[in-house]
């Protein structure tokens, strides 16, 4: 039986301290000094009332950004913090920071903090308080073993040191250790804690340094956007002009919000942890212990001083949601308070926490800290421009605001300065979220997400609360005619869309797996069926855009590197920063239209509907389209239905009067056409590669219209079919995908799509002149391109993110890949040396296991219209090389 009177009786006293002020560490009771500093430069007295940037919000997030504004040199910098630089979730954090995190480009995030953070000291003479221990994430389970590997496959190829160890490295590193369940642990050496409150100062005082001002008590009252797009912040010294707004504003950033009539999906937790006295194991020690990751517990373990903290994240059901703030309002007088503890919802963690440090049981308790962090339906920041009024900027949803201060700091600078994002970092898009975000959503999803923070990471990964949305009620009449067919589904920017169809007790499950899972028998009859046959899948989730108004083809022509369809043609074509990066990729089909008026509808990815959409109105201002072109979202009323496969055209002619035949309805065309009563827009093309149409009509229509289709293709063999199995398609047919082989860190030549890439037109669309200069430095030695490779891969398959290794050296990663049944072996793309030839024999990580690879010349299937000309050696579904 675990001794643990002695805590107990701590947390009994720390209970009845209440606030426990007097027992926060020296550099958090630093807060409360003198505010006389504070007001020697009020806000009322500043000479001009216009400027650059004005950010809201005095924590670490905020001040980061403006320190990088400044330093590089953008003029009239402001930041308004309501009450005390830090007073809100910073000063009170933990203070970890590391350079782990399963998302690869977040791991940039990271990595730039982390130099950021160990260089600010020498640079603005202000201590900082960084300790670097490494940390060790603690894998006490099979399960948890197989998710080390699964991240050490995607760690090769990053910036920040990683290892796998065993469980002798484990005590070594560790030796308070308990080592009866541990059998190995992930270990950053560079990883560690920092005093949030010095750091945050030492970034005020840089920020001052380049120029930035900083204004203490200025809390904001209103925010009013003119037409010109100039910002009226309103505070209670006086009323500033600005032309980009930053909310940087912690758990206060739903209430900045709503003053510019925004509905952030963001809410406050109650987060707890407590700090004992000096422990006498920790003091004999001659080094700092590593910050312990205790996963399976779920808490977090550092040395504080010669006593220790351990931070505790309560399951679903215990933990605390501050729905009172979210409803009314965050209380003008909380800054520097906190809650109440209640130590009942942390003891089952502290209990694990002192079986596994077995020191701790009896440790006293110095203080017990509970305060709010901010968190979303996915505890991943909101960071960027937002959708609606123009130059907002956000920085909410932060539930690592110390470790992610830095980065994101440096990211939305830039990206204010340049006009463009400095990388790819969509899984933090401040529009991820859309209107179905609601209330209920963002509650149950938030609460889930807390209490699953430490959780296994599976790939293909799906989480259930607050679902299905009220964007998936719309259809909800084909939701459920797909589930009674067996559908398993996925969460796709509030849709929900069949990942697999499951035809048996077993399939018809969610079974997450590290390895190939209980959907890979209905994956494997659902290619065949559409290779064979014909398949049918709804693609709702694609976002739908139609850019209509007289100079609609001009802005277009602009703003997109391909040239433009003609009349009821359909082109695929990208969107390209000025850099000549690959922001979007989009179908772009050109509709009939009144005199004078021209119309396009624009289709891109379900999880970019809100990242392209703001582009396109972003490039439309700046380019002085407002006038002559309407850009209007219509994803939510409009569906869609993918038909594919040899049998496609006999299916969809026995309901429409319409010639389907090849020389009436070729690759790309683009008809108005009636499928068995129902008003679509078919567009020949299917991105299976196989022979097919996309039916668009009215998301009403959508359950009578599948239903024409599955009695019709009966008779023949149609299957409905899934993501997963339209991911297996593609691949073969050597297909790129958004996000994957292309996004804001890829170049359109290196990602192979030079093909879509109209140099020669005479329009100066955005990123001409540096793809035309990125063309003559293609060849340079170090260049990167992107190849398709042949994995032989056995019961784990590339997915994407793995290392790819070549005699001994991480020479690059994959970005997608899949089992291919029609071939019979796993396929892959993957970034590369361009030297690289064809029959290059490579090896890919898989859960720890390199497997050979092989360089291919070409993809392994050619496409539908292809394979006409050109017969395939081996039949289709043969399964054969």
């Amino acid at each position: 039986m675990l001794n643990c009177s002695k805590i107990n009786k701590s947390l009994a006293c720390a209970t009845k301290a209440g606030r426990l002020t007097s027992s926060w560490p020296a550099s958090v009771r630093a807060v409360s000094s003198s505010t006389e500093q504070q007001r020697q430069h009020p806000l009322s007295k500043r000479s001009s009332n216009e400027a650059e940037v004005v950010i809201i919000g005095g924590g670490i997030v905020g001040v980061s950004t403006a320190y990088h504004l400044a330093k590089a040199g953008v003029k009239d910098v402001v930041l308004l913090e309501k009450s005390e630089l830090t007073a809100g979730s910073t000063w009170h954090a933990a203070g970890l920071t590391t350079f782990f995190h399963p998302g690869i480009n977040v791991r940039r995030v990271h990595y730039y903090s982390m130099q950021l953070y160990s260089q600010l000291e020498a640079e603005t003479d202000q201590p900082v308080g960084l300790h670097t221990p490494g940390s060790l994430r603690l894998i006490t389970t099979p399960t948890r073993m197989d998710e080390a590997r699964y991240q050490m496959s995607r760690a090769a190829w990053c910036q920040a040191e990683q290892h796998l160890v065993g469980p002798e490295k484990c005590l070594e590193l560790c030796p308070l250790l308990n080592m009866s369940t541990v059998l190995g642990g992930i270990y950053n050496p560079g990883d560690g804690h920092i005093d949030p409150y010095s750091v945050t100062m030492a970034l005020a005082a840089g920020a001052r340094k380049y120029g930035a001002e900083l204004y203490q008590n200025s809390q904001v009252r209103a925010t009013s956007q003119d037409s010109k797009g100039i910002w009226t912040i309103v505070t209670d010294h006086g009323e500033l002009k600005s032309k980009h707004l930053v909310n940087a504003a912690g758990f206060h950033a739903r209430d900045v919000g709503k003053l510019s009539g925004l509905d952030l999906p963001i809410i406050p937790v109650h987060h707890q942890y407590v700090i004992t006295k000096a422990v006498p194991e920790v003091v004999e020690l001659k080094r700092e212990l590593p910050v312990l990751r205790d996963l399976e517990a779920s808490y977090y373990l550092r040395q504080e001083k010669q006593g220790l903290l351990v931070g505790p994240y309560e399951s679903a059901e215990n933990m605390m949601l501050c729905t009172d703030w979210y409803d009314n309002g965050v209380p003008d007088s909380f800054g520097r308070e906190l809650f109440e503890p209640d130590l009942g919802r942390i003891m089952p963690h502290l209990e694990r926490a002192m079986e596994m440090v077995p020191a701790m049981q009896n440790a006293e308790i110095q203080s017990v800290i509970s305060g709010p962090i901010t968190y979303n339906a996915e505890n991943a920041g909101l960071i960027g421009p937002v959708e609606g009024p123009l130059n907002y900027w956000l920085l909410g949803g932060l539930g690592y605001g110390i470790i992610h201060g830095g980065g994101v700091g440096k990211y939305v600078a830039d990206w204010i300065r340049t006009g463009e994002p400095p990388y790819d970092l969509i899984e933090l898009d401040a529009n991820r979220y859309g209107w179905w975000a609601d209330r209920s959503y963002t509650h149950a999803k938030s609460r889930e997400t807390y209490g699953l923070n430490n959780a296994v990471g599976y790939p293909k990964e799906e989480r259930f609360a607050g679902r299905p949305t009220k964007r998936a009620a719309q259809t909800s009449a084909l939701y459920d005619e797909l589930k009674s067919a067996g559908a398993e589904f996925g969460f796709h920017n509030g849709w929900e869309q069949p990942h697999w169809f499951g035809l048996t007790e077993e399939e018809r499950r969610y079974e997450p797996s590290f390895r190939r899972g209980n959907w890979f028998p209905a994956m494997q009859r659902e290619c065949e069926g559409v290779l064979n046959r014909a398949g049918v899948m709804d693609i709702t989730p694609f976002s739908k855009f139609e850019i209509s108004g007289p100079r609609a083809g001009e802005f277009l022509d602009l703003v997109t590197a391909n040239r433009l369809p003609k009349v009821n043609r359909t082109c695929i074509t990208h969107m390209l920063t000025p850099r000549g990066r690959v922001f979007s990729e989009m179908t772009l089909t050109c509709l009939p239209a009144d005199d004078g008026q021209q119309k396009f509808r624009a289709l891109t990815g379900s999880g970019s509907e809100m990242h392209d959409l703001i582009w396109l109105k972003d490039w439309r201002h700046k380019l002085r389209f407002q006038d002559g072109v309407k850009i209007d979202n219509v994803t939510d009323s409009i569906g869609c239905l993918s038909v594919a496969g040899p049998l496609s055209r006999e299916i969809l002619q026995s309901l429409t009067s319409e010639s389907l035949d090849a020389g009436s309805y070729p690759f790309l065309q683009a008809k108005q056409l009636q499928i068995d009563g129902v008003d679509c827009l078919a567009i020949r093309i299917s991105y299976t590669g196989e022979l097919g149409w996309e039916l668009y009509c009215g998301i009403g229509e959508l359950p009578r219209l599948y239903k024409s289709i599955w009695r019709s293709g009966q008779p023949l063999g149609l299957v409905n079919f899934g993501s997963y199995a339209m991911n297996s398609l593609r691949l073969e047919k050597g297909f790129a995908m958004w996000g994957a082989e292309m996004n804001c860190d890829t170049g359109p030549l290196e990602a192979g799509l030079g093909g879509f890439i109209r140099l020669g037109k005479s329009a100066d669309f955005v990123g001409k002149a540096a793809v035309a200069e990125a063309k003559l430095k293609l060849q340079q030695d170090g260049a990167r391109q992107l190849r398709m490779l042949r994995v032989d891969s056995v019961d784990v398959d590339p997915e994407g993110n793995e290392s790819v290794w070549l005699d001994g050296k991480v020479v690059g990663n994959t970005t997608s890949g899949s089992y291919s049944f029609s071939r019979g072996h796993g396929l892959a793309f993957a970034y590369v040396p361009a030297s690289l030839g064809a029959s290059t024999q490579l090896e890919v990580d898989l859960l720890g296991r390199r497997v050979p690879a092989v360089v291919l010349s070409k993809p392994p299937l050619l496409p539908e219209q292809a394979r006409k000309k050109t017969p395939e050696v081996a039949s289709v579904g043969s399964g054969q090389q």
